[in-house]
């Protein structure tokens, strides 16, 4: 089981007694907007989420953002293949802007690179989603460009701005 440590944070394994929130969350419209998943999020979607694989399996798997006292906070992601990466983050709406998503994903781009040997890591965003646009780019990572309407999301064609980051850039 893979556990990463920050400051503040742990990332620890999803569990079935986070669900509940895991779900509050994700239902949250202001949190929803520019993630992919279906809405509304049910019990068995979330439910999937909970797994001990460690990360660097191949495919997603998700780690709790908890403080250390165990309250959770959100989620992190990592979906690997081969040496290659896409990452994610989720917050629940009181747990943004407290630097929370920038300290986790610090803290999962350094175990990717360092622990895991990745070659490269990217992520998108709906363009609209500045706060994750400027928290990739204060991050290290490229903007590497945006596939317009290249995504049918929530009823509506929408752009896809992707990042990358690449391991020699985030040791060096």
């Amino acid at each position: 089981m893979t556990l990463l440590t920050t400051p503040r944070l742990t990332l620890r394994p999803l569990t079935p007694d986070d669900l509940p929130a895991v779900l509050a969350y994700r239902n949250d419209p202001q949190v929803a907007r520019y993630q992919g998943w279906a809405l509304p999020a049910t019990p068995d979607s979330v439910a999937g989420l909970v797994s001990d694989r460690p990360l660097g399996a191949p495919g997603w798997v998700q780690r709790a953002v908890t403080l250390h006292g165990g309250t959770l906070l959100g989620d992190v992601a990592l979906n690997t293949h081969n040496q290659q990466a896409e990452m994610g983050v989720t917050l629940a709406r009181s747990a943004q802007g407290h630097g929370y998503a920038r300290e986790a994903l610090h803290a999962l781009i350094t175990h990717a690179f360092t622990e895991l040997g990745l070659h490269r890591l990217r992520a998108s965003t709906d363009p609209r989603n500045t706060p994750v646009a400027a928290l990739l780019i204060r991050l290290g990572f490229r903007y590497e460009g945006t596939a317009l309407r290249s995504y049918w999301h929530r009823g509506e064609w929408t752009d896809d701005a992707r990042y990358a980051l690449l391991g020699t850039e985030w040791t060096a």
